[in-house]
């Protein structure tokens, strides 16, 4: 470690020039030229500097003048001081705050703050000459923007300010604690301490937060704020926005060339309608009084509810048409067809309580608060087309927490929107409805660059963020995992299964203002399903999008389409069935200790709260596929440290396939070319059956050692098989009629399973790929899935498997793979030649069985820019996923099916059916 204490102008080291002092200047100079000033108040500087600082690219950088004090005391370096761009502790660092932001309404405080990933480096010398092949260099990263981490969302009745207050002491967000094993309440106060807040209570409750926090609050234009959080949110957030119509909801996919002009209608307490036209481009052109507050407000002196939510659930066992007058009441009971209206059309919100003899309390509150809802709802609708028409708008996006995820409030604006543009404007709704003001405020701080990053860089995972019972939310977050744990064995009998919150019964739909109201397919509605629709926005700016597809645009990951229930009740029915085994494997994983064994239960009923929640809502979490499905089961395994079930299994399997290989390879020298391919091919689809995640290869286990079944299924390797373009992929590797085609310059072999899948199957084809002159990149998972091999334990396998093969080892040294490894145990004694074609090793950026191409880690798409082939192998990289996907370049795409439903719908076969699909480039 290195101190940066004493000089007044400090470099650390020739070779890592981070940070400059300069006292007389007052500023804090960082390598790339940003300049941050300390020990001086700029809050009278604020735009001081709004044009003239510069990122790396020359562009223009907007900074806040109220941002953080830089405190350079007891500054470290962390890390290996061969790293280029080591990470620069600053432990007495304590105003760094711009990861909170508030927006604090009338009703309720929306609360936004961000923790950073942990920024650990690794001395992989492996990895570093496998980046210096493919021409990645981290030496254009910034150090003062944030280079990864989580955003997360949490909402506090304004009536329950204090509650907010602690929950922000507790986890430390006003003193810059970048994540929880950082929180500590003993920390020292910083009186500069300031945070970005909105909305009316920002102004009122500023001394509150002043006294409480010893933080100031640096105000922020409510309009700025949900006109910037709306933008951020509808580019960024791929399954952001949606249509509602008679209980269906339906992902709407925004361009974010093509989203502007757009009208945003934010339904607080009152309502702001806003032309929006561009980034910082808007105008409020109208709004009303009659919006969340009105309802809640008429609601409680009328129900006498203590709650906005509970104001909902009534609503949704009422019936209107005890109170409002429906146009039959006036006409006896018929139509006024004349003019289009029914019966059932409603003529007059309450308009029978002029004539009733009633008082108050003879009318049900359902019957009153559903009433108010209508009669709301649907005037917010009307007079948000109005306003559409006035610009000639045709998309409306609602915002708000009026709406809260209710399906019945949605279908009524939509309907009115609908209705009274014939079918011309569509209303669209937010997922993150209710927290556009607090992305705003947060995205005011400019030093974060979020509003830089698009979809591919944010990630959405959906943990056992906060305990629910009954489709309310009951306190904060859960922190640590001790409080995960302790909640489902306190909160959920042993032995019972987890239910999603139990469907509330359907309203009766009986029409509204001026149209008719079909009724509802929806018959599920929650009072706050967005307290479970908003996962956690997972920041990571090393992703890119796969350049080597074809339409990035069109691209779609799933094959399996989750809409049609009975195939979403079939897949969760897989899942739950193997939940079992995978727990075992799991608990087994960490030595099947106490400890283990209550994490294992916590994620089996957490992972099953999970799916009951969305066999109720299947869009509860955005647009659900059935990679979707597998990877929160990842997530859950990894919430509950489980960070690989199958450790063992995998190593086990590899050493016994590795002790077979050699004798494999042999084998292959001695046949020709044609025969070998073939030989080939078929190998990667025998060995590929070994699946730890399907029901029928884990039967299989039980009936012979890892090399009988892989010799049985090659055996039974007989073509034509059920998807067969072998001889088209044999034409191009081999030629025809005498002539030699050119080889591929670059293959990526997108790779599966461990033991014989990866050593027995893709290692075999990788050196045959080698001997034709190939540049050859194994693709792996970053993180464990089930037996899936990783990034990181393809090096060593690869290193055993080069001890008995020459083109291997060689190939191996060339990129990287044997740096440290055997040097002493070459076949000839020789080094390598330092000619030879390389065989590198990258993480494809997922902890998946399956993978979505549009978010890989930037060291694939770097090795896919010289890329001529691509090689996809196994059922959830190419069967779940992909096997649609189109490329620029060739592609190869090879597969043993291992479930009877996925070989029926994709390919109309049967199980262990093979597919070995080959497309030239588009």
């Amino acid at each position: 470690m290195a101190g940066l204490n004493g000089d007044p102008f400090l470099r650390i080291d020739d070779n890592i020039e981070k940070l400059q002092y300069n006292n007389n200047s007052k500023e804090v100079i960082d390598k790339e030229g940003l300049v941050v000033r300390i020990g001086e108040d700029s809050s009278n500087n604020k735009n001081n500097n709004q044009g003239g600082e510069k990122d790396m690219a020359g562009n223009s950088i907007h900074r806040s003048g109220s941002r953080p004090q830089l405190d350079l005391s007891k500054a470290e370096i962390q890390g290996n001081s061969e790293e280029r761009d080591p990470t620069i502790l600053l432990p007495n660092q304590t105003d760094d705050i711009s990861h909170l932001a508030l927006d604090i309404g009338g009703s309720l405080i929306k609360l936004v703050y961000f923790s950073r990933h942990e920024d650990q480096s690794v001395d992989d010398k492996r990895k570093k000459t496998v980046k210096e092949r493919l021409g990645i260099s981290n030496g254009n990263r910034r150090n003062f923007p944030i280079l990864g981490g989580r955003l997360h969302f949490v909402k506090f009745e304004t009536s329950k300010l204090n509650e907010c207050l602690d929950f922000i002491s507790s986890k430390q967000l006003h003193r810059g604690r970048i994540d929880s094993h950082h929180w500590n309440s003993e920390a020292p106060a910083n009186e500069n301490a300031v945070i970005k807040a909105t909305g009316g209570g920002a102004y009122k409750f500023a001394d509150l937060f002043k006294e409480r926090l010893g933080v100031s609050i640096d105000k922020e234009d409510e309009m700025d704020c949900l006109v910037a959080g709306a933008n951020f949110l509808l580019k960024a957030i791929r399954h952001e926005a949606f249509t509602h119509m008679e209980g269906h909801k339906e992902f709407v996919q925004i361009d974010h060339n093509d989203l502007f002009p757009y009208l945003l209608v934010n339904i607080g307490s009152g309502v702001s309608i806003i032309k929006v036209d561009g980034d910082g481009k808007f105008q409020r052109v109208s709004g009303t009084n009659v919006g969340g507050g009105t309802y809640w407000g008429l609601g409680r002196l009328l129900t006498k509810c203590n709650s906005f939510d509970e104001l909902l659930e009534l609503s949704q066992r009422g019936d209107n048409r005890t109170i409002d007058m429906l146009v039959g009441d006036i006409y006896g009971g018929m139509d006024y067809s004349k003019i289009g209206l029914s019966a059932s059309t409603i003529a007059s919100s309450f308009g029978k309580a002029i004539s009733d003899k009633k008082e108050l309390q003879d009318y049900r509150p359902e019957d009153i608060s559903l009433s108010l809802l209508r009669m709301i709802s649907y005037n917010i609708g009307q007079i948000s087309y109005l306003n559409a028409l006035r610009f000639g708008l045709k998309r409306i996006f609602f915002g708000g927490f009026f709406i809260r995820g209710h399906a019945y409030t949605m279908d009524t604006i939509s309907f009115a929107v609908h209705f009274w543009s014939k079918g011309e404007a569509q209303a669209m709704f937010l997922r993150h409805e209710g927290f556009l003001g607090a992305v705003g405020a947060f995205m005011s701080y400019q030093k974060h660059g979020l509003d830089d990053l698009m979809v591919h860089h944010l990630v959405e995972r959906f943990p056992m963020g906060a305990p629910y019972t009954g489709g309310k939310i009951h306190g904060p977050p859960l922190g640590d995992l001790n409080e995960k744990i302790s909640w489902m064995e306190k909160f959920v009998l042993k032995g019972t299964e987890i239910t999603a919150p139990v469907p509330m019964a359907p309203p009766g739909t009986t029409g509204l203002g001026g149209f008719e109201v079909p009724s509802s397919r929806g018959a599920t509605l929650r009072s706050d399903a967005s307290a479970l629709n908003v996962g956690v926005l997972h920041l990571v700016p090393t992703l890119e999008v796969f350049p080597l597809l074809a339409d990035p645009k069109m691209y779609e990951p799933n094959t399996i389409d989750l809409s049609d229930h009975k195939e979403l009740e079939y897949w969760f029915t897989v899942l739950s069935e193997h939940l079992p085994d995978l727990v075992d494997k799991a608990v087994a994983s960490e030595g099947g200790t106490d400890d283990a064994k209550r994490r294992g239960d916590a994620f089996a009923r957490a992972f099953s709260a999970h799916l009951a929640r969305l066999m109720e809502e299947p869009a509860a979490y955005g647009k659900l596929g059935l990679a979707n499905l597998l990877e929160l089961r990842e997530e859950c395994l990894r919430e509950f440290q489980f960070l690989d079930a199958y450790r063992s299994i995998k190593q086990r399997e590899n050493e016994a396939s590795l002790a077979v290989l050699p004798d494999l390879l042999l084998e292959l020298d001695h046949m020709d070319e044609e025969t070998r391919l073939l030989t080939l091919i078929e190998g990667v689809l025998a060995a590929n059956i070994f699946d730890w995640g399907s029901r029928a290869c884990v039967d299989l286990y039980h009936k012979g050692t890892i090399i009988e079944i892989y010799r049985m299924s090659r055996n039974k390797m007989q073509r034509p098989w059920r998807v067969d373009d072998f001889d088209l992929f044999k034409e191009r590797m081999l030629g025809s009629e005498g002539k030699k085609p050119r080889p591929h310059k670059r293959a990526l072999l997108f790779v599966d399973n461990s033991g014989a899948d990866i050593v027995l199957g893709m290692l075999p084809l990788a050196r045959e790929l080698l001997r034709c002159g190939t540049e050859v990149v194994l693709v792996a998972n970053s993180l464990p899935a089930l037996n899936d091999v990783t990034a990181m334990e393809l090096p060593d396998i690869v290193a055993e498997a080069a001890k008995h093969c020459d083109i291997l080892r060689r190939a191996a040294e060339a990129g990287g793979l044997l740096v440290d490894a055997m040097n002493n145990n070459t076949l000839d004694g020789s080094r390598g030649n330092s000619s030879s074609v390389p065989l590198m090793v990258v993480e494809n950026g997922c902890g998946s069985p399956c993978i979505d191409l549009r978010q890989v880690s930037s060291e694939l798409a770097a090795a896919a820019k010289h890329a001529d082939l691509v090689i996809l192998e196994g059922m959830g990289r190419a069967l779940h996923t992909n096997f649609n996907a189109r490329f620029k370049c060739e592609a190869l795409k090879l597969a043993m099916v291992k479930n009877q439903r996925l070989a029926e719908k994709l390919i109309k076969g049967k199980i262990y059916d093979c597919v070995c699909r080959y497309e030239p480039a588009t």
